[in-house]
């Protein structure tokens, strides 16, 4: 049986009180990061191969469906505001765009779909896929990882079984096995947050090694808001030395932190 439909280690979860149910989840979130430490050295050659293949034009696609699929898409759409870099992380999730908030009746199911989905943007050599799988058998997670190879793409998977067929497709595949859930059968729990840290990882170490942080802060994020504008005021402050009204003028005029920097 897949770790992941095995039976919760708690049982009459009806019949806890409030705190009980609450200690138990806990208990069990504590178990992730673990699961997520012994995964590094293989996220680490997926982030050194994604940088490598951006640098020259490569992008990277997220796939995935249902919780797995929506993890993908959320980091993917989180890069543009934090890094100011658009049309590099990509996700998809069967069933498309309508599949974010409802679910979609055997989208996963095809495992054609995810490279139809992919099509349109011409992948390349120079990509990177991630296939997000909590169980590893996706359909259309497996094949699309299955095609993405063939047409000579960097592939990887994110999974939470040990012997998971996409595990056994992706060049590199990233297991972080987080045992049974809390509620059995539940992956948007445990798994789910597994995946969402190795996403983090993902992403963040890829913009930092790519330049888009300089010390420890977003200098190409977006002015979307007055918090970031607040944000990225102090940042010149900091490095230039000048009034806050003084800073907040020049990044306002220059759209960014590193623009405005360059400029003074």
């Amino acid at each position: 049986m897949k770790t992941t439909e095995q039976s919760s280690n708690y049982d009459n979860l009806e019949m806890m009180p409030t705190r009980d149910l609450l200690e138990g989840i806990n208990r069990e979130d504590h178990l992730v990061a673990d699961a997520v430490q012994k995964a590094l050295p293989q996220i680490e050659l997926l982030v050194d191969g994604i940088v490598s293949r951006v640098r020259e034009g490569g992008r990277i696609f997220y796939i995935g469906a249902g919780t797995s699929g929506r993890l993908g898409v959320v980091d993917a759409s989180e890069i543009p505001p934090t890094y100011g870099v658009r049309d590099l992380f990509i996700g998809f999730i069967a069933g498309g765009p309508g599949a974010m908030f409802s679910a979609v009746e055997g989208a996963e199911d095809n495992p054609d779909g995810a490279w139809r989905d992919l099509e349109p943007l011409k992948p390349t050599a120079k990509d990177t896929l991630v296939g997000i799988a909590a169980s590893g058998t996706t359909p259309y997670v497996l094949g699309g990882i299955r095609k993405a190879r063939e047409e000579g793409l960097l592939t990887a998977c994110i999974t939470c079984n040990s012997e998971a067929p996409v595990a056994d497709a992706a060049e590199i595949p990233i297991v972080a096995v987080v045992g049974p859930e809390f509620v059995t059968g539940s992956t948007r729990m445990k798994a789910a947050t597994a995946q969402k840290m190795i996403l983090n990882m993902i992403s963040t170490a890829t913009m930092i090694r790519l330049g888009r942080v300089k010390g420890n802060k977003m200098f190409d994020m977006q002015l979307s808001n007055a918090k970031l504008v607040d944000r990225g005021t102090r940042m010149i402050v900091e490095a230039a030395g000048l009034s806050y009204e003084d800073a907040k003028k020049a990044l306002l005029k220059y759209g960014s932190v590193r623009a405005a920097l360059k400029e003074l």
